[in-house]
């Protein structure tokens, strides 16, 4: 849906499409989507968001869902609103970074395929390494666990997080005592740190994830290996999702 210029003259983004949203807590995931797509430049600084009224449509949403969403948004200091006849929510001038994350960009876009092939990869072993490492898990590496969890929460930047994110299933896969399975997760978390470094950071989706380790954890450390098994299955499917998302939102950006 094609956005219309403001009266300003200032340029307002085009060609820019959202998925629409049916979840509790609508405007997180407002925000969210949003925030995916000013990660990756498919709306650039300076730029002006749809209106209210369009977006709500684009979404699903009724308009204070779209308004939250942008509040959070501009908390965060993503967007800023402008105010009167020429007004709008515009997206905010962001530092220099743009260059390694437009790099980084190019890079999914060139392995695409390659990962696309590795989120069923993952789908399908990753699931049976939490099963095993609940049959096998040892106190250390139940300890190699917590320890990430507990380095996710005190992250203070966004590849800190990640980094213990990566730690925490490589210490499942640990748990199995498999060196094939190590190996393998290594590897899927090696290939895929471009594209899972383009996820949007946001409160919810660090929510998300904390809460899905931490019932994943208690399932190993309890030896429930089919608790296990299907927990992993939910994350990795939930994980898969937004990145397939990530990979969406490049094409379109591709096409622009």
């Amino acid at each position: 849906m094609a956005v219309k210029t403001p009266t300003n003259g200032a340029p307002a983004a085009t060609g820019v499409r959202f998925e629409r949203i049916q979840q509790l807590r609508a405007h997180e995931y407002v925000a969210e989507q949003i925030r995916r797509h000013l990660s990756l430049r498919l709306i650039k600084p300076g730029e002006a968001l749809p209106a209210e009224r369009e977006l709500a449509t684009m979404f699903g949403v009724g308009r204070v869902t779209i308004q939250q969403a942008l509040r959070l948004l501009e908390a965060a200091g993503l967007v800023e609103a402008r105010r009167g006849r020429s007004g709008g929510t515009f997206v905010t001038q962001r530092g220099g970074d743009s260059l390694a994350a437009d790099e980084m960009i190019v890079r999914v876009m060139r392995h695409r395929k390659e990962l696309e092939d590795l989120l069923q990869y993952r789908s399908l072993i990753e699931p049976q390494v939490a099963r095993a490492a609940a049959t096998s898990r040892r106190a250390q590496d139940l300890s190699a666990m917590r320890k990430a969890i507990d380095g996710m929460v005190a992250a203070t930047n966004e590849p800190e997080y990640m980094r213990h994110d990566t730690d925490f299933h490589i210490a499942i896969a640990r748990a199995t005592r498999n060196e094939l399975l190590i190996h393998a997760i290594e590897d899927i978390r090696m290939k895929l740190n471009d594209a899972m470094t383009l996820l949007p950071e946001s409160d919810t989706w660090h929510r998300r994830i904390s809460r899905e380790h931490e019932e994943l954890f208690e399932a190993i450390e309890q030896g429930d290996v089919n608790r296990a098994e299907r927990l992993m299955n939910q994350h990795v499917a939930n994980s898969e999702q937004s990145l397939r998302a990530v990979f969406a939102a490049i094409r379109r950006r591709a096409w622009r």
